[in-house]
């Protein structure tokens, strides 16, 4: 029976379930072509991203190796020696076969180790920047190459953002493709700053050393390496203590990366670095920057390079600002205030030192020039001097107790009046109502007339609050005009220049002094030092003197502190200060007896002296019979009624 057994129908043979590969094969494409699919759009996104951010970058074909220089100026000092570059100062363009090797080495150490093996964006310094960040917690390190910095440098902001950091690298595949790597070096040290206005390793070597980046030492291309990193902050310009150890930091890499040899890197780092003298005195800048114009007017041609003669002194500069920034740095000496300015003239008005602000890489705006500030009790001196000429003495007697012309009333500083003293007294004093009594005698027009044959160009608002100092002058008015009572009472024309010459010898321009002018009768002179040098004495500007000189000066503080001065002369330099906020916001009672005469004594107890003036005091001229008769009769007949 069994072997006639009919096999099973179709319909009942048993199914064997399928394990279906092909299906499972299916999916697996699915996935592959969806991961592809997503690649390519995203490809295709960021690709027409890049095209979107770089299609109107600039052509980088256009570049051309060498700098297009216009003529520059060198600015000398009274002594020859230079103070500042200007123009050219971004110097001529070295290849990099005309640098030492170790100044390479310098800047490759410092800022792209991996220059010459990278073709424009070095991923292993990205990843390596990115490591030393996250590990910091902090930007410790950038990854940015030396092609990236150019293309920055030519093409690009500032700005840290993705977009313009996408930019950058593009451009810096651009540069690979235009130029060698030598040519991309070259373009980078030819217009990197260096600091202290300095574009371009020429410029800064010539700017801190007094030489060619061709011969700078170890030490200086160390030095000059360390700058990129902050140029303001590592310049030796402003710390030359801060510049040196960065410089250290440079050599000790170096030695790290095999570039120089132990022996090499302790010689350098024990060799002091000589910085040019000129370079020491970074707020020469304001002088600076105002006469630059000047010069390339009066040289004519702007492509030609010249040499200015000024008459700066190199180390009456160096002396006012250290006086400037150790007064105003310190808040017990500076009483609320954030700015001052001097400026020092000789006799005949040579500008010896010009300091514009606190620190001219932070605020170049030059107060000395620019700032309008009204000169308070400063002013009385040309109240006096009016005074004497009209025929007042020093001796006279006036009343310091309140008075009244209409309804104006003018207080003296503290509040205090002290009853009848002579005008010396007043004036060392400082006595607002002496000082108003005698301008309403003498006449504001005649003082306003002398004011201006001294030296002072501003508007003067004749009325009778200019007794007290009530309108704007600025601080080089104030001290060309106090110079006629150091020169022997002749009018100083204040000025800067002296001759301009090609680089060849050529004198292009030579200043012409203006005829000798006594502006001040010798009396009137005589009896104005004896009132001067009496307040510096024993008055309000005591604390301005320096010990063992002759010193003359007048402190002026305006309402609510807002303005502190002092103006006045030692031997033969005249200086004028002024102390304040540029906001006009009242100080914490910084008078005219506190910061200004305390820069102005730490600047004469250090500054060069000057030719002494011709004599301390000189003998008044015999009064003839009709100067006796009234003073204010004499004057109407010679002005009017005044005031």
């Amino acid at each position: 029976m069994s072997g006639n057994r009919k096999p099973p129908a179709p319909w009942r043979r048993r199914q064997t379930p399928s394990r279906r590969p092909a299906r499972k094969n299916g999916s697996g494409f699915s996935w592959m072509r969806l991961i592809f699919s997503v690649g390519v759009i995203g490809f295709m996104a960021a690709a027409a991203f890049v095209v979107a951010i770089t299609r109107d970058l600039p052509n980088v074909s256009d570049i051309v190796l060498a700098q297009p220089r216009l003529g520059g100026e060198v600015y000398l000092d009274r002594d020859g020696q230079v103070i500042a570059r200007r123009g050219a100062s971004r110097g001529a363009s070295l290849s990099v076969s005309e640098l030492p090797d170790y100044l390479v080495d310098a800047v490759l150490s410092v800022e792209d180790r991996r220059f010459y093996n990278h073709s424009g964006v070095d991923l292993r310094g990205i990843a390596r920047a990115m490591l030393a960040n996250v590990r910091a917690g902090r930007v410790v390190q950038g990854g940015s190459t030396i092609t990236q910095q150019l293309a920055k440098n030519l093409f690009l902001t500032s700005d840290r953002t993705f977009v313009r950091k996408i930019q950058e690298m593009v451009l810096a595949w651009q540069l690979e493709q235009r130029f060698s790597k030598d040519e991309i070096l070259a373009l980078y040290l030819d217009r990197v700053y260096f600091g202290a206005g300095a574009y371009g390793v020429e410029a800064a070597a010539q700017r801190y050393f007094g030489s060619s980046a061709r011969h700078v030492e170890l030490g200086e291309a160390a030095l000059l390496a360390g700058l990129l990193k902050a140029p303001s902050r590592y310049s030796p310009a402003n710390d030359l203590e801060r510049a040196a150890a960065r410089a250290t930091v440079v050599l000790d890499l170096m030695f790290e990366t095999g570039r120089i040899t132990e022996d090499e890197r302790i010689e350098a780092a024990q060799t002091p670095i000589r910085v040019a003298r000129a370079a020491s005195t970074p707020g020469s800048g304001y002088f600076i920057d105002w006469i630059e114009s000047e010069a390339r007017e009066r040289a004519g041609d702007r492509e030609l390079d010249i040499v200015v003669f000024t008459t700066l002194d190199i180390d009456a500069q160096r002396a006012a600002e250290d006086a400037v920034r150790t007064v105003m740095t310190n808040p017990e000496t500076a009483r609320g205030a954030d700015q001052a300015a001097l400026v020092a003239l000789s006799g005949d008005g040579e500008i010896r030192a010009m300091v514009g602000g606190i620190d001219y890489a932070t605020s170049p705006y030059n107060r000395a020039i620019l700032a309008r500030r009204q000169p308070g009790s400063a002013f009385k001196a040309f109240v006096y001097a009016a005074a004497f000429e009209g025929g007042l003495r020093p001796g006279d007697v006036r009343d310091d107790m309140p008075v009244s012309w209409g309804n104006w009333s003018p207080e003296n500083y503290n509040g205090r009046y002290s009853g009848p003293m002579t005008l010396e007294t007043a004036f060392s004093r400082s006595s607002n109502v002496v000082a108003a009594r005698v301008a309403e005698e003498t006449g504001h027009g005649f003082i306003a007339q002398l004011a201006r044959r001294l030296g002072i160009e501003s508007e003067i608002r004749v009325d009778r609050s200019m007794a007290l100092g009530s309108f704007e002058v600025t601080p080089i008015e104030l001290a060309t005009a106090y110079t006629a009572f150091a020169n022997g009472g002749r009018r100083a024309h204040s000025h800067a220049i002296e001759r301009i010459e090609t680089v060849e010898g050529e004198v292009l321009w030579q200043r012409d002094a203006p005829p000798v002018e006594t502006v001040m009768d010798q009396r009137t002179l005589s009896w104005m030092r004896q009132l001067l040098e009496t307040t510096a004495r024993s008055g309000t500007a005591r604390f301005a003197a320096t010990p063992g000189t002759i010193t003359g000066a007048k402190t002026g503080t305006t309402n609510d502190n807002r303005d502190a001065w002092i103006a006045g002369y030692t031997g033969g330099l005249t200086a004028a200060v002024w102390v304040g906020n540029d906001d006009f916001t009242p100080t914490d009672h910084a008078a005219g007896s506190g910061p200004p005469a305390a820069i102005f004594r730490a600047f004469m107890g250090t500054a060069p002296s000057e030719a002494a003036i011709p004599a301390r005091y000189v003998e008044p001229e015999p009064v003839e019979e009709e100067e006796e008769r009234d003073p204010i009769s004499s004057l109407l007949s010679r002005i009017g009624v005044g005031g």
